[in-house]
């Protein structure tokens, strides 16, 4: 047996405002009936001179820390500890401070942290030799 195929009900219209009203498609004035479109905007909005002095201070900050190692093994540990004090002060500027700044100290200190341990790894595959330990 065949059953006879239902057509499907015929959809109603959408709710009133739903649609933009009809008008030019190039006129500026195209939706003025309708309420204007909420903006939001960052109660504290980051700017990039804050950004900036993240990074500087915190590149400055890894180089004093990085001289003071003397080999591959001892530059790592010295910037394995500057990365996790960098990492505080990050976490205690986005709390508290500016939040820029924070942005500037964690983009630096995760950079400088990824530059170390890419010199430990190069050094590991090339000699076979963890210079960690």
């Amino acid at each position: 047996m065949t059953d006879r195929q239902v057509s499907w009900p015929v959809a109603e219209p959408p709710p009133p405002g739903y649609l933009p009203p009809r008008g030019l498609p190039h006129s500026p004035m195209m939706f003025s009936g309708l309420p204007p479109r909420p903006v939001y905007r960052e109660v504290h909005p980051v700017s990039a001179g804050p950004v900036v002095a993240g990074i500087a201070a915190t590149t400055a900050w890894f180089v004093l820390f990085g001289s003071l190692g003397n080999d591959l093994g001892s530059y790592a540990w010295w910037t394995i500890g500057a990365a996790m004090a960098a990492w505080a002060v990050a976490a205690v500027l986005a709390v508290l401070g500016d939040r820029g700044t924070a942005a500037g100290v964690a983009v630096a200190s995760g950079f400088g942290l990824s530059l170390a341990l890419a010199l430990v790894a190069y050094r590991w595959t090339a000699t076979l030799d963890w210079p960690l330990w």
